[in-house]
């Protein structure tokens, strides 16, 4: 059979950009997938501090410097999201495409809120629309490190933020713990659980808690993420999260995933990284054989 494409990369955040480097230098017809904008979740992190070779840098300048790589690579990207990939034919919302090896990179969604989709103020993005709330009160739900991160940077733009997190202490690094405890204009509210959440004419004003209410301009939610897998349905998972074995192959013999989307211990984007280089990587000894 002839494939469209060597190997099509389902996804195009840092680990299937990444994916999409090693197979284009090692002279693979290589495609991109996405049905959003380069980067994934990349593009809603203000600010970076872990990553080899930046100090600091935003989650759009990085994706900005990867993407300048796959541009100059020329490799080819197309837009359209998948229905459905059964016998190497991938089914999107807009074509059917082809393709020897497949690399599943389609990463995480932000988990939401119980009961809040008619409310307007509420947001699930800081560096999208943090600015809407300049000068006003807001608050962050979570207590992990991206909702730390998030809270550091409205912080700057914001009267006060008040986090609302339901645990009895930060599950995050202690470098952004410290920053968050010495900003003078945010709330701290641990063992706290919403309650209540009263709007007027769709829009939030007030958080009603086991410790208290809270009156609020706006609302950042930051609870965690959670796996888009439901229409593969032939591939093994658990939770929604893909099993691979070491060389990041699924159950599938065609089909290969890494990065945010398979079960794993550790969720960071050096981790995805390596795991899209051992995907590429086999997908490339595969193909010569």
């Amino acid at each position: 059979m002839k494939y469209d494409f060597d190997c099509v990369i389902v996804g195009s955040g840092i680990a299937g950009m990444t994916a999409a480097i090693y197979l284009k230098r090692s002279n693979v017809n290589v495609l991109l997938l996405d049905y959003d904008a380069p980067g994934g979740l990349l593009n809603k992190i203000s600010k970076i501090e872990n990553y080899p070779g930046y100090t600091s840098i935003s989650g759009p300048d990085l994706v900005y410097k990867i993407y300048e790589q796959i541009n100059n690579l020329n490799i080819e990207i197309r837009y359209g999201k998948v229905l459905d990939i059964k016998d190497h034919i991938i089914t999107t919302d807009i074509e059917k495409i082809s393709a020897n090896k497949i690399i599943l990179a389609i990463g995480r969604k932000a988990r939401k809120l119980e009961n809040t989709n008619n409310i307007k103020n509420i947001s699930y993005c800081a560096l999208c629309d943090g600015n809407l709330y300049k000068d006003k009160v807001v608050a962050v739900v979570g207590y992990s490190n991206s909702a730390l991160e998030e809270s550091i940077y409205l912080s700057d733009i914001c009267k006060k933020v008040i986090i609302i997190g339901r645990g009895s202490a930060f599950n995050g690094e202690e470098s952004l713990i410290d920053k968050i405890k010495n900003k003078k204009n945010i709330d701290i509210q641990l063992e706290c659980v919403i309650k209540t959440l009263n709007s007027e004419n769709d829009i939030l004003t007030e958080i009603v808690t086991n410790k208290g209410s809270f009156k609020v301009d706006g609302m950042f939610v930051s609870i965690g993420y959670e796996p888009n897998t439901t229409f593969l349905s032939d591939i093994t998972k658990d939770n929604g999260y893909i099993i691979v074995d070491n060389k990041m192959k699924t159950n599938i013999d065609y089909i290969f995933a890494c990065g945010d989307i398979i079960k794993k211990d550790i969720y960071q984007l050096t981790t995805a990284v390596g795991e899209a280089t051992i995907a590429a990587i086999n997908v490339k000894k595969e193909l010569r054989n």
